[in-house]
């Protein structure tokens, strides 16, 4: 694909879909060296967990799947499931409508545009510069709505109708609705895996986000010509609870694990999981949030489909006890509320490699600013 970049009146620079033919790189998308590292000559060897082993009560098959699962997260926080439940068909239609959406013209792609401190919406490079800096600026466009089970079961649908009009057609809505209830059971599955790899009651992190949801989003990677110069998505861990990712076979997302940069190997017939800072707090720093990125491709587009699964917004983050008192540890992080750090990561910070930590430090000099007492705990980030 070619690519041309348009500028709005106040000089920031924008793309279409079309990218670029340029020979060089616009200064806005250029990383640093020592963000641009380069890869090692191996791949991050996580653990594919067949999940029949849970759906089919095979106790000894499950201990095992537990023990790797639990290995995997305290060292990095990634892991792949395979037998999973959700439709081969149906993910690739999620493919196919969300790559529609960004094939249409760009005036039509910004009336959609994701306002600054909200999740549902189109984003673009206008949107990634307003909403921090002008500068590092990913390689890549973004659509993202919500999902929730609660209220009306058509809601992703009335969303799609809302953004685009008659600029698409009422499958794209109903096949994302779909990909979201598909996504909801497989996190409740997950839960159950990642409560027992812990050892607290199988159903407790279930229960938890019984009343929450997710965000879905897919990214959309272009090819990149000096893609040596820039990154699709830069350093950083994810802000949520949880990650479900399908990735095309183009390959390109990488996690950063004793100082090398090691690649997480796209299969079809999986999802890659992966721990995020939410989970981390959740359990006491125990289940790691593991930095990672994602590379593009000199000569071709690269897509995937994310799931963030995350709590009600008034939900406390804070650990079981049982796994507390079965170590008798002190706490690493303050409780705090999923809307404290879902407001922090949209409207202050943009996430980067110690968003949990930068978090921390703002929630406590704002409980201190606003004369609040904090829960007791040891509040080391």
């Amino acid at each position: 694909m070619a690519m041309e970049t348009k500028k709005y009146e106040n000089g920031m620079r924008v793309f279409e879909t079309s990218f670029l033919k340029q020979k060089e790189m616009p200064s806005e998308f250029v990383w640093s060296s020592e963000d641009l590292t380069e890869t090692a000559k191996e791949n991050l060897n996580e653990p594919l967990i067949d999940l029949n082993d849970f759906t089919k009560g095979d106790e000894e098959a499950m201990a095992r799947a537990c023990q790797l699962v639990r290995e995997a997260c305290v060292k990095h926080g990634f892991f792949q499931v395979t037998n999973h439940g959700v439709d081969p068909l149906l993910i690739q239609a999620a493919y196919d409508v969300m790559s529609a959406i960004f094939s249409l013209p760009l005036d039509v792609k910004l009336k959609a545009e994701r306002p600054r401190g909200r999740v549902q919406g189109y984003a673009g490079v206008q949107h990634h510069a307003d909403r921090f800096s002008s500068t590092n600026l990913p390689w890549k466009e973004a659509y993202s709505c919500e999902y929730s089970n609660q209220g009306s079961d058509s809601h992703i649908i009335e969303h799609f109708k809302s953004a685009f009009g008659d600029k698409i057609d009422k499958h794209t809505g109903e096949v994302c609705q779909r990909y979201g209830d598909a996504m909801k059971g497989l996190s409740e599955v997950i839960m159950e895996v990642l409560a027992m790899s812990l050892g607290v009651e199988r159903s407790y992190f279930k229960e938890y986000f019984k009343d929450g949801g997710g965000i879905m989003r897919c990214n959309f990677y272009p090819p990149c010509p000096l893609s040596n110069l820039t990154l699709g998505t830069g350093p950083h861990s994810d802000p949520a609870s949880v990650t479900i990712l399908h990735q095309d076979q183009v390959g390109g997302l990488q996690v950063y694990i004793d100082n090398k940069w090691l690649a997480v190997q796209p299969r079809s017939e999986a999802f890659v999981i992966n721990i995020g800072d939410t989970f981390q707090a959740l359990t006491n720093g125990k289940f790691k949030s593991c930095v990672h990125r994602a590379l593009v491709n000199r000569e071709k587009e690269r897509r995937s489909l994310v799931y963030f699964i995350v709590p009600n917004k008034d939900k406390t983050v804070k650990p079981p006890e049982e796994l507390l008192l079965g170590e008798k540890e002190e706490r690493k992080y303050p409780d705090f509320k999923w809307s404290d750090l879902f407001t922090f990561s949209q409207l202050h910070h943009r996430p980067d490699t110690h968003t949990l930590t930068s978090f921390v430090q703002w929630f406590l000099s704002s409980k201190s600013n606003n004369d609040q007492s904090l829960p007791s705990s040891n509040n080391n980030a």
